[in-house]
């Protein structure tokens, strides 16, 4: 029996991290690609352990994965290690990528403005990593017919957040990637997929300045009355994987409890129906 493996990018943390134990427990085989330092390193070891208790293999590269000598060593890896007859493709890609500058486009200062360089490289990491990689992935034929590739997008890609400028146009482009590559790929029955999760209290979200606020606000707008997990939207992804959704590509799919739909009028909302 052909078995499945999926290439998670950011696979340590947040969405990441549960896609891929959520992917473990429904038969998938992980390929994991992370940067940790040693301090952060205990909390990959949780994770694979949990994918492994599964029955599943859990294989993690310690890396940045917008470096393109690193990115191509692995993927050549990859095929060497893992093509073989009987497991040639990856069935499913997730990018989630979280690293970028929050700092604001105009001050008086030079010093406390964005830089080109950070503006480049969180556009790099956040958005075009992804086309890099599944440019990788069809060049050494290791993407499956049939595929299922998902980023990971948020409000901010049409809302206006503090020092939250490049990470929005980075969301902004990467939507507009998994369009392009939803075309692209068409004709190899490979989906493509942009989740916009809600709120969620993840290490990325925990650098955002005044992400207190945020968070309090998003659980208080929420109709459902509390903040989405990332145990939620691995489940969803996992979904959006089954065969049923052939038909669903090139989309921006919200999985936030409706959070999205409600304008925030400074008091909480989800009050129970009497």
């Amino acid at each position: 029996m052909t078995q499945k493996w999926a290439l998670i990018l950011g696979a340590s943390s947040g969405f990441g991290g549960a896609s891929a134990i959520e992917l473990a427990k429904n038969g998938y085989h992980i390929l994991g690609i992370h940067l940790d330092r040693q301090s952060t390193m205990h909390k990959v070891s949780a994770i694979t352990k949990k994918i492994e208790k599964t029955g599943h293999k859990a294989v993690f590269f310690n890396m940045n994965a917008a470096d393109q000598l690193k990115r191509n060593d692995t993927l050549d890896e990859i095929k060497e290690r893992f093509a073989t007859k009987e497991h040639p493709h990856i069935n499913v890609l997730i990018h989630s990528l979280a690293f970028g500058t929050l700092k604001p486009f105009i001050t008086k200062s030079p010093n406390d403005a964005i830089t080109k360089s950070q503006m480049e490289m969180t556009l790099d990491v956040m958005a075009h990593s992804l086309v890099y990689w599944t440019q990788g992935l069809v060049q050494r034929d290791l993407l499956a017919r049939g595929a299922r590739i998902f980023t990971l997008t948020s409000a901010g890609s049409q809302q206006v957040i503090p020092t939250y400028g490049a990470v929005s146009a980075a969301k902004a482009a990467v939507e507009s990637h998994i369009r392009q590559l939803s075309v692209e790929l068409g004709s190899m029955k490979v989906t493509a997929n942009a989740i916009m999760a809600g709120v969620t209290d993840t290490p990325a979200v925990r650098k955002i300045p005044g992400n207190e606020l945020m968070l309090k606000a998003a659980k208080a707008k929420n109709p459902m009355g509390k903040l989405t997990t990332p145990e939620e939207v691995a489940i969803a992804i996992v979904l959006l994987c089954q065969p049923e959704a052939d038909w669903l590509t090139g989309n921006v799919i919200g999985v936030d409890g409706g959070e999205y739909n409600v304008s925030y009028t400074g008091e909480t909302i989800c009050k129970p129906i009497k």
